[in-house]
């Protein structure tokens, strides 16, 4: 063969070079790695779950809101790419950390992951890096944790690397693109928050800059504090409502028409999901540090939390009035267990915890929901919709395929914690609402 002509093979992962590395390939990960592809950034996705890795390669997305022909394309261009590896993230000029950031069962963070997906970054660690990290977590995580685990190679924040903090703000399900929401970026030094601000623009619209990693961890708890104390405030207004007779809904609807000094929030059977019901207590435990009690915030958390609680009660008083049965024995189907409408996330779903307590009380339980085929956690599967079946339907998540009015002609009870049923399930005996 002449000299020259052999077509070499294709680089190893480990040996390339990217603009971004993501470490974590999840419901933040994903997205953000397809926003930097797109704007035409090399991406590397980092996750240690090989088969999800797999996938990626495949272009075969696991995210909902990622369609896996948009992946795919990405992915055929070269522009993105998935290991398992970390010694690929030698090769990467940035380095953005995307991974779980949980509560423990004593309900304190817990940064394993976290921290040790740090200790692999560092080991990796070279001059001229950018690090920033995106998981949700409690004031002086990135200078308190992050920071001294990367020190630890002897290079420095600032001079040898750049570390910062910029918080996601993915809404799953929501129709909000990743490049259209603005991004909020601290530095621990002012060439860090520069260097992070540079890269984040360089594909998503607007970045704002603040003056320290800790403003922009507390900006993200703020955000879904705020979601949480208002929750909070018309879950225990529909309490009330119910003692006072009065309709929460028509009242919330009501205020909404102010154009000015009102924000609309809606009751609930109790909050879902990774964030709002998560997100509080980093800020509680944190501020016990420097012995401040968030107590407008726990009171909060207490009224969110209690709302399954109610929910079952509601459940048997519509069952003991209308039907004249208990709940023990009653066969009820639970419409609706992701935590928010028309995605599959069951994480922190307060539908979860209604399942358990109406078991607790004896009743038959069952559930529908188009998004979430199976819930393993409770030994479930989603059965065929068929309101006539149960002695009582309740709406958990309002889903916009399922057709609420002639779930309402169906069933022969409905408990209705979301006012789907609107207007006819206002008007309707059948229909019991929150």
């Amino acid at each position: 063969m002449i000299e020259g002509t052999e077509t070499p093979a294709p680089a190893s992962t480990a040996s390339k070079t990217w603009d971004v590395a993501i470490v974590g390939a999840g419901y933040v990960g994903v997205p953000l790695a397809c926003t930097f592809a797109t704007a035409g950034r090399s991406v590397l996705l980092v996750d240690v779950v090989q088969k999800v890795v797999d996938a990626l390669n495949r272009g075969e997305s696991h995210i909902e809101d990622v369609p896996s022909d948009q992946l795919a394309g990405l992915v055929a261009d070269g522009r993105l790419e998935a290991t398992s590896d970390y010694g690929a993230l030698r090769g990467a000029d940035a380095i953005l950390i995307a991974l779980p950031t949980p509560l423990s069962k004593q309900r304190e963070p817990d940064l394993s992951i976290l921290l040790a997906a740090t200790r692999e970054i560092a080991k990796r660690l070279r001059e001229g890096q950018l690090v920033v990290l995106e998981s949700t977590t409690y004031p002086g995580t990135t200078r308190e944790q992050l920071l001294p685990i990367l020190e630890s190679t002897g290079l420095k924040a600032g001079k040898d690397f750049s570390l910062a903090f910029s918080p996601e703000r993915v809404d799953p399900g929501s129709p909000w693109d990743v490049k259209e929401v603005p991004k909020v970026v601290g530095g621990v030094t002012e060439e860090c928050s520069r260097r992070a601000a540079e890269l984040y623009g360089s594909a998503i619209g607007t970045v704002h800059t603040v003056s320290s990693p800790e403003a922009a961890e507390l900006t993200k708890l703020l955000e879904n504090i705020f979601r949480s104390v208002n929750i909070a405030l018309v879950n225990e207004l529909a309490q009330l409502c119910d003692r006072m007779g009065i309709d929460v809904w028509e009242v919330v609807d009501a205020a909404a028409t102010k154009p000015f000094g009102f924000m609309s929030f809606k009751p609930g059977p109790g909050l879902g999901g990774h964030c709002i019901p998560v997100d509080p207590f980093y800020l509680t435990w944190k501020a016990r540090e420097f012995g401040f009690t968030t107590e407008f915030i726990e009171l909060a958390g207490k009224v969110n939390e209690a709302m399954p609680y109610y929910c079952r009660s509601l459940i048997s008083q519509a069952l003991n009035h209308k039907k004249q049965k208990s709940m023990s024995g009653s066969r009820i189907l639970v419409l609706g267990v992701a935590y928010k409408p028309d995605i599959g996330d069951v994480r922190e779903s307060p539908a979860l915890k209604l399942i358990e307590l109406l078991r607790n009380a004896g009743a038959n339980v069952a559930y529908h929901d188009p998004h979430v085929p199976s819930v393993p956690k409770l030994g479930l599967e989603s059965v065929p919709l068929d309101p006539a079946q149960y002695d009582c339907v309740t709406i958990v998540t309002d889903h916009s395929s399922i057709d609420y009015g002639a779930l309402v002609d169906q069933a022969d009870l409905v408990v209705d914690l979301r006012n789907a049923t609107g207007d006819k399930g206002r008007d309707s005996d059948k229909v019991w609402k929150l």
